[in-house]
């Protein structure tokens, strides 16, 4: 061991690696990187386990499951082809998307050049199929019908909030407003409405065994209320879907692998709003520049964004509202009491 070494904590590694705490134990726990003891016991984490650390974080970035990058490290490299391929299809799809914006913004320069002012139109598709989506709705009960504005959507967007804050109610409203939105509801675990799907539309089940091999690759535990899930996240056709707490009924290591899951989609991906009181789905420390958290006030405020960082606004009345598995567990089915309208 180089003396001269320097050794960095568990928070100080996962930060340069740019990985949640809770990803590293992960690793650990695989048997991925094993990090050193220091006199005291503790765990550290020397150039050695940094560079395993690298190589891991690179193989997840592929898409490789956690198996999937356990047998790459111990010199299987087979599993690799596909991950590249699919890592090369995006890169050639993007490239294909900025040579057709360079063909536009060519195209405007050429109409300046000759007089004519480009239309609000044609200087919006310059943004390309990448665009933000930016939607203006009054908000429902129980705010008072305050103008909402929803900019900048992303990939992934939590809605938290306390108990009464309105955070359904706000869900359904971005499901009615936003073009081509659903809203899977906490009906999707009853009557086992996912296995008659799932044997009526083989592509759909398809999908989802491919989406399931994955997660339990993670450690995800297989149940219906996981099944239930995966058949809404792998239906075709809404441009934007809205999830009522998206952890119900799972475990912590398979909420764990359905967050990491879908973070594994990529920036290009279809937007999901994600209501959830899981500071597993929400580990505020992990939260990416693909990801935004909409807070709804107790106090019926209208609700805001919130950075993932402490100190900013907002930040410990988020992380307030978000409990462990077991917590969520004891509250199963609690609601706020509504007044009764005069």
């Amino acid at each position: 061991m180089n003396a001269s070494a320097r050794f960095l904590n568990p928070a100080e590694a996962a930060r340069r690696l740019g990985v949640s705490a809770k990803a590293l134990r992960l690793y650990e726990q695989r048997g991925l990187v094993a990090p050193a003891r220091n006199a005291a016991g503790w765990r550290s984490y020397g150039p050695d386990e940094m560079t395993r650390g690298a190589e891991i974080v690179a193989l997840r970035a592929l898409g490789l499951s956690i198996a999937q990058v356990a047998r790459v490290l111990a010199g299987d490299a087979r599993m690799l082809e596909s991950a590249l391929a699919a890592h090369q299809a995006a890169l050639e799809n993007r490239a294909h998307q900025l040579t057709e914006t360079i063909e536009k913004v060519r195209h405007l320069r050429a109409d300046l050049a000759e007089g004519r002012a480009p239309t609000a139109e044609a200087l919006t598709q310059l943004l390309g199929p990448a665009a933000r989506i930016d939607v203006e709705f009054e908000l429902p009960w129980p705010w008072g019908g305050e103008l909402f504005r929803l900019r900048d959507v992303r990939p992934l967007n939590y809605i938290v909030g306390p108990l009464g804050s309105g955070k359904t109610r706000l869900a359904l409203r971005i499901a009615e407003t936003l073009p081509s939105a659903a809203f899977l509801g906490l009906e999707r675990l009853e009557g086992g409405g996912a296995a008659v799907r799932l044997d009526a539309d083989t592509v759909l089940r398809s999908r989802v065994e491919q989406a399931l091999a994955w997660l339990t690759d993670d450690g995800a535990t297989v149940s219906d209320a996981l099944m239930a899930l995966l058949a809404g996240l792998e239906t075709q056709g809404p441009a934007v879907l809205v999830v009522d707490m998206v952890e119900q009924g799972l475990d912590s290591a398979t909420q764990q692998a359905v967050i990491a899951h879908l973070r594994r989609r990529g920036p290009d991906a279809r937007p999901l709003f994600l209501l959830t009181r899981s500071c597993v789905i929400l580990d505020l420390a992990a939260v990416g520049a693909d990801e935004s958290i909409i807070f709804c006030p107790a106090n019926h405020s209208p609700p805001s964004r919130v950075a993932p960082w402490p100190g900013a606004p907002g930040y410990e009345a988020v992380a307030s509202c978000l409990a462990s598995p077991e917590v969520r567990a004891r509250t199963q089915g609690v609601i706020a009491w509504r007044p009764q309208v005069a």
